[in-house]
């Protein structure tokens, strides 16, 4: 069963080239056209849970860019959109870890997106993200996932910048090579006033990953002391 649910998870886990290049360029007109096209393939595809899958990472990464660029309405469509794809997906596999990672990634991304769906989405987020790391405790994206949910919970709910830049370490410690982890624990470090550590991190995820666009502004905008 461990075999089998590991196959299936790195299967499910590679991210297409085009939806990738997409979501670091911020390019909407890209990431909409790669949403509808995943959305209807699952459509037409109803008992395919990695179909489902990729219509919820794709929502994800259109609902991610919308945040970037400020477009709460279009974040939290795209979000609401992705969820139901990756419950879909779920139902048809239970025991796939990234499955239960993107959900509460989504969950999570309406809660910026719509403060007033914070207290339901950020329960769902978290209960969806502790299943993929109940699944998977090595998953890297499940960690840095429950670090984005930890940045944006007050500590007085459970959450904070402590569990964040921690959630952010753990990602790094099992993929030193993730440059989303590198970009949101200068984030994190950043919003604890700790500017030259952020741009170390900014730093290190522009030189993993050069053409994240967002990447780039988080270390253009975070001061040299």
């Amino acid at each position: 069963m461990i075999a089998l649910v590991t196959v299936a998870f790195l299967a499910a886990s590679a991210v297409p080239p085009a939806l990738q290049t997409a979501r670091d360029l911020q390019d909407r007109a890209a990431l909409q056209r790669i949403a509808d096209e995943s959305a209807a393939a699952a459509a037409r595809a109803p008992k395919d849970a990695d179909a489902q899958y990729r219509a919820a990472l794709a929502a994800s990464y259109q609902a991610e860019v919308a945040l970037e660029l400020r477009d709460k309405k279009l974040a939290e469509q795209a979000a609401e959109r992705g969820i139901m794809a990756a419950e879909q997906a779920i139902a048809l596999k239970p025991d796939v870890a990234e499955y239960y990672r993107v959900l509460g990634t989504l969950c999570g991304q309406v809660v910026p997106a719509n403060v007033l769906m914070g207290l339901s989405y950020g329960k769902r987020a978290k209960d969806a993200i502790d299943q993929a790391l109940a699944k998977d405790p090595k998953s890297p994206a499940a960690y840095m996932a429950r670090g984005v949910g930890n940045y944006y919970l007050p500590a007085a709910l459970g959450g904070g910048l402590e569990l964040a830049v921690s959630d952010f370490r753990k990602a790094l410690a099992l993929d030193a090579k993730d440059a989303d982890a590198w970009l949101w624990l200068g984030i994190a470090l950043r919003k604890e006033n700790k500017n030259a550590e952020a741009r170390q991190a900014f730093s290190k995820s522009v030189e993993l990953n050069p053409r994240r666009i967002w990447a780039k502004q988080q270390l253009d905008k975070t001061p040299a002391g």
